[in-house]
């Protein structure tokens, strides 16, 4: 079967020299796996880290690809739930299931997590023809749900609703800020925030305003201005003056990190919550500690999430009130073209994918 490998690091992000699409040997169920086709894989961020080399040196030979969609083609002879022709997608927080912390139903804090597609390997990851996961690692996709939906949505729809119904607890009539909202995890953060009727304050590059507005944002905010954060805070006013609560931020949804972080501090009620799962931007931020001991500020970390909190969300896209929002399709020969679009974020909003 063909995959796209690499079998060194880019740290200057040259991926056409590092990236080739090659044959590898076609997996065989272990007792407790499932072997799937792929019909559609999405890009993450870590896709680009494990090329960088960095914040961790992935196992080499490399197949990335965290979110991968596709027909179940085998299993092993432990597989309980899940038959050969079920339409299936990745969950790709793989943990050990039997720690105090997966026990308690918090499998994302599990000190031997690992994330399929980017620290696991070699040559294991959904960049591929034909992949293989443990059973408990792969969803089924609701009937009305694509392939391409599945993929787009496995890992974004669950980072985002982990960040806002798993740890920030938001509540209907909540205001709240979702930084980068033309990202994957943007997109889904807008939509779920709605669902629980949310007034939706989203900043987004200028090219990508309307789309969030389309996407059910009731506000968009250009956030490469310097002062973007006193029009978030003009609009709060305004809010506050129909709603006649006070004005400000409940819950700020954010992934960008340094550049934003204190701006966001700033914006948030006494009491609010600023849920963080990223730092595109940077990791060093700086922070006015004012705004935290102050204003009571809850500062929460938020990573992956549980398979059951993944499922509730295709549950909700197959009741047509979350979409998949899907920027491009590329094919496995120009890999490093998808993923060039990804780093760069020009004209980007959405997920990526990648087809065989």
């Amino acid at each position: 079967m063909k995959a796209v490998v690499y079998e060194e690091y880019a740290p200057d992000d040259d991926y056409k020299r590092i990236l080739k699409v090659k044959d590898v040997e076609e997996p065989k169920p272990k007792p407790n796996e499932v072997v799937f086709e792929v019909k559609a894989a999405a890009l993450n961020y870590n896709d680009i880290w494990g090329m960088r080399g960095t914040p961790i040196p992935v196992p080499l030979p490399h197949i990335s690809g965290s979110d991968a969609a596709g027909q179940v083609i085998a299993v092993g002879e432990d597989v309980i739930d899940i038959k050969v022709g079920d339409r299936v997608v990745s969950h790709s927080n793989m943990s050990c299931r039997v720690c105090s912390a997966c026990t308690d139903g918090r499998e994302y804090d599990c000190g031997k997590r690992t994330i399929w597609g980017f620290e696991t390997g070699p040559l294991w990851g959904g960049f591929s023809e034909i992949t293989h996961l443990p059973e408990v690692n792969v969803i089924k996709i609701p009937d009305n749900v694509s392939f391409d939906d599945a993929a787009a949505a496995s890992m974004t729809l669950l980072t985002s609703w982990h960040m806002l119904v798993g740890r920030a607890k938001i509540r209907p009539g909540q205001t709240v800020l979702v930084m980068g909202g033309g990202s994957g995890v943007g997109s889904f953060g807008i939509q779920i925030a709605k669902l629980y009727n949310c007034t939706v304050i989203a900043t987004a590059s200028p090219d990508k305003l309307d789309n969030c507005i389309e996407l059910g944002a009731d506000y968009a905010v250009d956030h490469r201005k310097d002062d973007w954060h006193k029009q978030v805070r003009a609009i709060c006013k305004e809010i506050s003056q129909k709603t006649g609560v006070s004005p400000g931020i409940d819950v700020s949804f954010d992934h960008i990190g340094q550049t934003h972080f204190n701006k966001q501090l700033t914006l948030l009620k006494y009491g609010g919550t600023l849920v963080q799962c990223g730092a595109t931007t940077g990791y060093d931020a700086q922070t006015d500690l004012r705004h935290v001991f102050f204003k009571g500020t809850n500062i929460l970390g938020s990573t992956q999430g549980t398979k059951a909190e993944v499922e509730k969300g295709f549950y909700w896209m197959s009741q047509g009130k979350i979409k998949a929002v899907i920027d491009s399709v590329y094919s496995f020969e120009d890999a490093a073209e998808a993923h060039t679009k990804m780093v760069t974020g020009k004209g980007l909003f959405g997920k990526i994918l990648m087809k065989p």
